[in-house]
């Protein structure tokens, strides 16, 4: 469904556009013939999206989900609507009720409010109301206000994404650079990581009018790994021999409880690549992955007629530079 004038210059608004799935969704959109409003806290750090279209095509306006007002303004005149906005621990203001439950609540009531039904929501696998995660409790309250304000709304959940700015294997393949062990809490537990490029398109998709409305789809890569699997790969594409060291979860939420307090006391200049909240150990107690009844019903990638990226097809073209001799790994001597 998604293709070259799908939009045909109708504007869609993208909250949360200027992060790392952001870039791809506005390129994405951008290549099928919308306009692409760009809404976030900070316009200047979109400026660099504005080549990925036409002259005029993208730009950027401020608008804060916690702000009602200001999400109203930036749907004025839009036909669709993206929300991408969401965050991995909370900091200041940015609370997950503050930012991914009610954030998306106003998002979906003003969107409702300007006669739009045409919304895609950004969740993630292990959203779940009954959750001990406040990341998953809020994640499942955003979804269930996004379908009550507007019951057309595509939900997709993703699992971890990878591409070159993410946040997983990058900071796994920085510490192995800097650090002999490699702590990993819950090494068990399976994710099903899902290329940015992928989720991506299916937003495209989706807002193309190819999902099903009202649905929530899960959507993973072609393989499933453990986390100690996929920090054992992080080491072997950046050639570096260190330690893994398996930790359980009770250990974890200790570590955890050390570096909050650090980070709180340090007023957040505690080193981001070594924080670790009892949050995120909690998250990791339960898989992420596509369930199999998301597989039954077609609510996946493949049901959206995308075929998924391996992460052996796309992780070594960014993690080389974490080898010690980056690009030019080629021209050692002896190689």
């Amino acid at each position: 469904m998604s293709g070259v004038n799908v939009g045909a210059g109708r504007v869609v608004t993208v909250f949360g556009g200027s992060g790392f799935v952001g870039r791809y969704v506005v390129r994405a959109l951008a290549r099928d013939g919308w306009r692409v409003r760009i809404a976030c806290r900070r316009p200047d750090l979109a400026f660099h999206l504005q080549p990925q279209g036409r002259v005029g095509q993208i730009m950027a306006v401020q608008a804060n989900v916690r702000h009602p007002e200001s999400v109203a303004a930036a749907l004025r005149g839009a036909s669709a609507v993206v929300n991408l906005v969401g965050i991995l621990a909370e900091s200041g203001a940015q609370k997950f009720s503050k930012v991914q439950s009610e954030g998306a609540r106003a998002i979906g009531e003003a969107a409702k409010a300007a006669g739009i039904n045409n919304v895609v929501h950004i969740s993630a696998i292990g959203a779940d109301t009954q959750s001990a995660s406040d990341y998953g409790r809020s994640k499942a309250e955003g979804e269930a206000a996004i379908l009550a304000a507007v019951p057309t709304a595509v939900i997709l959940r993703p699992s971890v994404i990878f591409g070159p700015e993410d946040d997983f294997f990058n900071r796994f393949a920085t510490m192995a650079r800097f650090f002999p062990v490699i702590p990993v809490v819950g090494a068990q537990t399976k994710f099903q990581p899902v290329y940015v490029g992928d989720v991506a398109e299916a937003v495209a998709v989706a807002i193309a009018g190819g999902a099903k409305a009202g649905a929530v789809y899960e959507l993973g890569g072609p393989e499933v790994k453990s986390f100690g699997e996929l920090v054992d790969y992080i080491l072997k594409v950046t050639e570096r021999e260190r330690r893994v060291a398996s930790l359980s979860f009770s250990t974890g939420k200790l570590v955890a409880g050390v570096t909050q307090f650090f980070t709180k006391i340090s007023l957040g200049l505690f080193p981001t690549l070594l924080r670790m909240t009892a949050d995120q150990v909690e998250l990791l107690k339960h898989d992420n992955v596509v369930s199999e009844a998301a597989i039954r019903e077609q609510r996946t990638l493949q049901g959206l007629g995308i075929a998924p990226q391996a992460i052996e097809a796309i992780v070594p073209t960014y993690l080389y530079r974490y080898r010690k001799t980056g690009q030019y790994q080629a021209q050692r001597l002896g190689a």
